[in-house]
């Protein structure tokens, strides 16, 4: 499916405001549920994550960068750490406030735009919220990346994701 300039911008918008929603803890407490739709009782039918209604991210050339991904909802930049494994993230504590996770709301599976090569999914962190993986390893933001382009963020420890 193609879309002209008003429906990607609507698009955009529309994820735009789903991440925002996930981004300011959709949660109202922490004792909402955090067990995995998997972990339910053996013969009880388990549901399947719903994809997101548009791409989370996008495969885009960035100056002297090349193509490297970025964040549909907004254009920045999405960052690998280089501490992390495939389906973990060490980035906790202060770390997030700096390199905050691209998450997703719960029950959705993200899915990638033309480009996107590799395979998306989630891991759940430890405050309950779903933190987009590529290739296994979790995504980033950089906070000093203030305006779509901005590659702030690629120095020692962390990487641009090439797709």
């Amino acid at each position: 499916m193609t879309f002209g300039k008003r429906g990607a911008g609507a698009a955009l918008v529309a994820a735009t405001s789903a991440l925002m929603l996930a981004a300011c803890g959709g949660q109202s407490s922490g004792a909402g549920p955090t067990a995995s739709p998997s972990s339910s009782p053996s013969g009880t039918p388990t549901a399947t994550p719903a994809p997101s209604a548009s791409p989370v991210v996008l495969a885009q050339v960035v100056g002297s960068m090349g193509t490297i991904l970025v964040a549909a909802s907004n254009g920045h930049t999405v960052y690998t750490f280089k501490s992390d494994t495939p389906g973990v993230s060490n980035c906790k504590g202060g770390c997030i406030s700096a390199w905050p996770p691209l998450s997703v709301p719960s029950g959705s599976t993200p899915m990638g735009g033309t480009g996107v090569t590799g395979q998306l999914g989630t891991i759940t962190r430890d405050d309950g919220s779903l933190q987009v993986t590529y290739k296994g390893l979790p995504l980033y933001f950089f906070h000093s990346d203030s305006k779509p382009g901005d590659t702030n963020g690629n120095y020692t420890g962390w990487s641009l994701v090439k797709p």
